[in-house]
């Protein structure tokens, strides 16, 4: 399965989270945020007709470290360390975190092992 990984700001609108999932050129089968955030991406989810997969537990490393997100969440991307989780066990990255114009919002897309 392909998982588009949302990291994101309180402030982010669902164009900021559009825009940043756009920027990646993917078609993802799922998206997926950290368990707390889950709720402010189902109207992204919505509009695609998508699910959502709420990420907690620890996370993986990730491709890309960004200090802001290692102080915040202990993870180097939360948008990557969220697409790997939710595509499964032995995911790999295809497409590194991009940020929306407004710098709100990061993506990141990871495909399964099984897809």
């Amino acid at each position: 399965m392909i998982v588009a990984g949302f990291g994101f700001s309180s402030r982010a609108t669902p164009e900021s989270l559009a825009a940043a999932l756009a920027a990646t050129g993917a078609s993802p089968a799922a998206l997926a945020t950290l368990a707390d955030k889950a709720a402010a991406l189902a109207p992204l989810a919505d509009v695609l007709g998508l699910p959502v997969i709420p990420v907690d537990g620890p996370l993986p490393e990730t491709e890309t470290q960004s200090p802001r997100s290692l102080a915040a969440r202990g993870t180097g991307s939360v948008a990557e360390a969220c697409a790997l989780k939710a595509a499964g066990p032995g995911a790999i990255l295809l497409t590194p975190r991009v940020t929306s114009a407004d710098r709100l919002a990061t993506c990141a897309i990871a495909k399964g092992p099984l897809t």
